[in-house]
């Protein structure tokens, strides 16, 4: 694992115009992946979902992201907090899958817990030791972000800032997106494969024919804006395809007429347009699986019933062509013979460097300290 952390910083090092990807065992290590649940996973930021799958008060719905089951609810305050769904008794988780709850009551001793995680009863506890204010569950690190709702399992973790993707972002009104569909699934493939296949427009026209060349061909993709914690590309349409929707007012034509693709490391990836909003959340598994949870989002009553039910399918098709290609190249990184290769220019694999070098800064210091 030493190896791939060293190779890992001098990739990252290279020239601008001399980018390589990393070898296969940087996918395929449970080494390295328990690294990466020690340090970058384990004090990023992950967004979970979006605010209104909850919009009333004890709405919920549960995650389970690393070793940490967590439940996401909607206060009683309006509040959205992200608890801990571990029993304060002896461990028994409290919620399963989502839906809406007055209290969460333990299946094991019967132990309830208020929709701001503090114990309301807890029968035959008549122990000296016993002190109820003692046992609230544990309330992680929450951000609210465009109408995403993220978590940070470091209690000290910094709340984040991207005013660059701010800006980016801004025309859409993304905060505004109506939820339309929400779906899950596992995928046999490494957190990082997911990341940098859904962030670049290379394979575009190659793994997407029928689904999304015609609107978003490989040789429109251009690199957009970059920061700490974030990358983005647009994948620009051709002149004269039908419209995609009008969205926000304040969009320009040149906005309107691109999918403006995302990632906010480390683990979401997502594309905005004008009237449609897709989010893949990563949750990861281990060194060969992710649980994968997708969000679609529309602008107002931009689209009707039937064309919602036309997109969800299409990026259901599309989102199986990806896994597809991901569940093979999988098996295949872990052959000796995959090795570092050469990426493409800025445009088509930029942001997979861009990937790579904050990975990297994220790991040098664990990487100095050894």
């Amino acid at each position: 694992m030493t190896d791939l952390r060293e190779k890992l910083q001098a990739l990252a090092a290279l020239p601008a115009d001399r980018p390589m990807g990393m070898p296969g065992a940087y996918y395929t290590s449970q080494d390295q992946f328990d690294h990466e649940a020690a340090t970058v996973l384990r004090h990023g930021w992950h967004c979970l979902g979006r605010v209104d799958e909850i919009p009333n008060p004890g709405d919920f719905f549960t995650v389970q992201l690393l070793n940490e089951p967590l439940i996401v609810v909607r206060g009683d305050d309006d509040n959205i907090r992200v608890l801990a769904n571990v029993c304060r008794h002896r461990g028994m988780p409290l919620a399963e899958g989502r839906g809406t709850a007055k209290r969460f009551v333990c299946s094991y001793h019967a132990w309830a817990y208020g929709r701001d995680g503090a114990l309301l009863r807890a029968a035959r506890m008549e122990n000296a030791g016993f002190d109820a204010k003692n046992c609230k569950l544990h309330g992680h690190n929450v951000q609210l972000w465009n109408g995403f709702i993220y978590v940070n399992l470091d209690k000290a973790a910094a709340p984040f800032e991207h005013p660059d993707l701010d800006g980016l972002l801004a025309p859409y009104e993304t905060e505004k997106m109506r939820l339309v569909h929400v779906a899950e699934e596992n995928w046999h493939t490494n957190w990082k494969c997911l990341v940098e296949n859904f962030m670049e427009g290379y394979h575009l026209s190659v793994v997407h024919p029928q689904t999304l060349h015609s609107y978003t061909p490989t040789g429109l993709a251009r690199k957009l804006r970059a920061g700490d914690g974030f990358t983005s590309y647009g994948a620009n349409y051709p002149d004269g395809i039908p419209s995609r929707g009008h969205g926000a007012p304040g969009l320009s034509d040149e906005e309107r007429m691109r999918s403006t693709l995302f990632a906010k490391f480390p683990t979401q990836v997502a594309s905005q347009a004008a009237s449609l909003l897709v989010s893949i959340s990563i949750f990861p598994i281990n060194a060969g699986l992710i649980r994968v949870k997708w969000t679609m989002s529309t602008y107002g009553d931009d689209l009707d019933d039937e064309t919602i039910a036309q997109r969800i399918k299409l990026w259901e098709e599309v989102n199986r062509e990806d896994r597809e290609k991901l569940e093979r190249m999988q098996v295949a990184l872990a052959s000796d013979h995959a090795l570092e290769g050469p990426l493409a220019g800025d445009d088509y694999e930029g942001t997979i460097r861009d990937f790579q070098i904050w990975l990297a800064a994220q790991d040098a210091p664990a990487h100095a300290a050894e």
